[in-house]
């Protein structure tokens, strides 16, 4: 029969092995900018990712639930109605979204499920008054 202690060793050995498993299996993928988004659009259609941008100003519309995130060279429609979102999102903030791509009506909506925004800087100028 097998000593207790080494019962213990062999069972503590196969749960490392099995968290290790899980942690590098699940690894989540990089962040993906909108321009590196949208340079190839297709190959991430329906797969689930997290893209990082900028609002687009002005671009915000409750009623929908979308806004535009850009990056330097490209823009992608948000649709954040199914999505929790963190407080602060406003225009020209920094956002990072996990979500789906999808391809509707001729143009690719990112089907956001979390938004997280940038907090405000207390180093970014006050507006005068």
């Amino acid at each position: 029969m097998i000593a207790r202690r080494t019962r213990f060793l062999i069972i503590g050995a196969l749960m490392t092995i099995g968290i290790l498993g899980v942690i590098i299996l699940d690894a989540p993928e990089p962040t993906k900018t909108v321009d590196v988004l949208m340079d190839d659009p297709d190959s991430l259609v329906g797969k689930s990712i997290a893209i990082r941008g900028e609002v687009v100003d002005g671009s915000i519309v409750n009623e929908t639930s979308t806004f535009i995130l850009h990056g330097d060279n490209a823009s992608v429609t948000v649709d954040f109605s199914q999505a929790s979102v963190s407080n602060g999102l406003a225009d020209n903030r920094t956002v990072y979204a996990e979500g789906i791509l999808r391809f509707e009506n001729g143009k690719y909506v990112f089907e956001a499920e979390i938004i997280k925004t940038s907090c405000p800087s207390k180093y970014e100028e006050q507006a005068e008054q």
